[in-house]
């Protein structure tokens, strides 16, 4: 009789998670296919012989950004977008958020106030610049105001949206129960809508950094978006380059870290199903 071999801790782990290997195998897929395109990018400017003004190779670019953290030139800079994502992101996520709710929860406000949060949203930012710079002065406060307003839509949205699609027999139940507003708001809402909120939390953070650095291109002096501005002007083509590697860097970190904090905000959900 053949004894039966215990399952390794490898091999138990898989058992329970069998998504574990199609995500770490999508994983090196996602990494191999970034190789062949630096590859293929790479060849290409050195076959067709075409100057670094014009497009820098990837050696060329990773160069630039070695030596520009190196050297910490890019580092204050790369604070500078950060604290500008971040207090945009806390400024227009909370508004966004409480007058998602306040419109959720009362019809005359969402009638009266919707179509002024709409006309807030279709006028460019990007027109408004100019204006914020006049009333708030150069430096972080307009691009954090710029940043704010961008990212204050789609988690408002989010949040009205998924407020309002709570199950009808659940909130039946509570009412017949003898909850409170703030009871069913509490307890049976925000918990149910914590999905559609957290993927509006992700969008608005991607869009937080898009206007931190759009709001860099108009009167900053510090940041990755200052950054670019600077080498178009002194023609540094790897510098730019390396200055959109540190943004898109920092915009999937922040993704990912978005990730992470919907995982362990839904798993007592998640555990209880």
């Amino acid at each position: 009789m053949t004894p039966k071999i215990p399952p390794t801790r490898a091999s138990a782990t898989l058992t329970q998670n069998p998504s574990a290997k199609p995500a770490a195998s999508s994983r090196l897929l996602a990494l191999a296919l970034l190789v062949v395109l630096l590859a293929a990018w790479e060849i290409t400017v050195r076959q067709a012989g075409i100057s670094a003004l014009v497009l820098p190779a990837p050696s060329a670019v990773a160069t630039t950004l070695w030596s520009s953290l190196a050297s910490g030139y890019l580092w204050p800079h790369i604070g500078a977008t950060l604290a500008e994502m971040l207090l945009g992101l806390l400024i227009g996520g909370a508004a966004g958020l409480g007058i998602g709710v306040a419109l959720a929860e009362s019809a005359l406000l969402d009638r009266v106030l919707k179509p002024y949060v709409i006309v807030s949203q279709v006028v460019p930012k990007l027109a408004l610049a100019p204006l914020f710079v006049l009333w708030f002065g150069f430096g972080m406060a307009p691009t954090v105001v710029m940043t704010a307003l961008i990212c204050f839509f789609p988690l408002m949205e989010n949040t009205l949206t998924s407020l309002r699609q709570v199950d009808p027999n659940r909130l039946q139940l509570f009412r017949m129960l003898g909850a409170t507003r703030a009871q069913v708001l509490l307890r049976l809402k925000l918990p149910s809508g914590l999905p559609g909120i957290l993927a509006g939390l992700r969008v608005a953070l991607v869009l937080a950094l898009v206007g931190a650095v759009v709001g860099e291109f108009i009167g900053a002096s510090r940041g990755l978006g200052a950054v670019i501005i600077a080498a178009q002007g002194m023609m540094d083509t790897p510098l730019m380059f390396a200055a959109l590697v540190a943004i898109a860097a920092i915009g999937l970190l922040g993704y990912q870290a978005t990730l992470m904090l919907e995982r362990r905000l839904l798993r007592p959900y998640t555990d209880q199903s």
